[in-house]
């Protein structure tokens, strides 16, 4: 990574938020696909896997499906995530497993040369590329909250300490949470800039001060919290995050757009078919002994056999 990518303040975030709840390494693994963001599953001193390109929410979900007791953080880019991976993300959405997953969202594929990735804006030319994007951009947003995901914020990877609290408040919450974290590519992208996030090209003629595009949304006494589950309510909250998640160019809103626990974990719905799930998962049941397997499905083999 270069010295000055934003990749570097979200693993920071990602590390401070772990010592604050104060996790132990046993406890918690982190999960990186493919591209700039993959390196995160080998910066931080907690069990790292290292999937493969599209795939990392899959084998999160299986690690967490495995061993409950686990705190599972999945990261990727935005190609890796919303490219390759966008069935895999809405298909998470419909689950509802307790873990989160954080995009590393900078416009472009960084590893590969700056093409444009899924969330770059129709029309935008970055200075990579030869021609302007001729494909709509993703709304991770809007993505995340029509696919499922009971837990919806963005983050900014140069305000660390708000990013810092809201891997906190994803990591507690009871239920999918997703994390879209946006982060400047000073290598490739030159559009979505640090400056350009911080306003320097928005000086205020009274004050003489930037006016930064990013905001908190709790500094607007927006509320994205479902409290009681009634259809309405429901509604009403997932439409004003849709709306407040098209904010962008001059006001950009950072932090919770939604927020719902009512709504079952995925755990809960196994347990309704599996009652000891949660007593007898499988990281803790013996498959084998002395080498050999403690399954005799024989009888299974000889049902079949002609």
């Amino acid at each position: 990574m270069l010295h000055n990518c934003g990749d570097f303040g979200i693993v920071n975030a990602i590390q401070m938020s772990l010592s604050e709840m104060q996790i132990p390494r046993h406890k918690a693994a982190i999960f990186s696909g493919i591209g700039c963001s993959g390196k995160t599953s080998h910066f931080i001193n907690v069990y790292g896997v290292h999937t493969l390109h599209g795939r990392v929410l899959t084998f999160a979900q299986g690690a967490k499906l495995a061993n409950p007791d686990m705190e599972i953080i999945a990261v990727g880019g935005d190609g890796d995530g919303l490219g390759i991976g966008a069935g895999h993300f809405v298909a998470a959405g419909r689950r509802n497993l307790d873990m989160t997953y954080i995009i590393f969202n900078n416009g472009v594929y960084g590893l590969t040369k700056g093409q444009a990735s899924p969330t770059l804006k129709l029309g935008e030319k970055t200075k990579s590329l030869p021609a302007p994007n001729t494909n709509y951009n993703v709304n991770p947003i809007g993505l995340a909250i029509a696919s499922g995901f009971t837990f919806v914020a963005r983050g900014y990877a140069y305000d660390v300490r708000h990013l810092k609290d809201l891997i906190v408040a994803a990591v507690q919450h009871k239920g999918l949470a997703f994390l879209d974290v946006l982060q400047p590519c000073p290598t490739y992208n030159d559009i979505n800039t640090r400056d350009w996030y911080a306003g320097m090209d928005r000086v205020d003629e009274v004050t003489k001060k930037p006016q930064p595009r990013t905001y908190h949304l709790e500094d607007t006494g927006y509320d994205p919290v479902v409290h009681y589950g009634s259809e309405t309510e429901l509604n009403e909250k997932l439409a004003q995050a849709l709306i407040k998640s098209l904010e962008w160019d001059t006001k950009i809103p950072t932090g919770i757009f939604y927020k719902n626990e009512v709504i079952s974990q995925y755990d809960k719905r196994i347990m309704d078919k599996i009652p000891n799930y949660l007593e007898n998962y499988p990281a803790i049941q013996t498959i084998s002994a002395n080498g050999r397997p403690t399954t005799d499905i024989s009888p299974i083999l000889d049902s079949l056999s002609i």
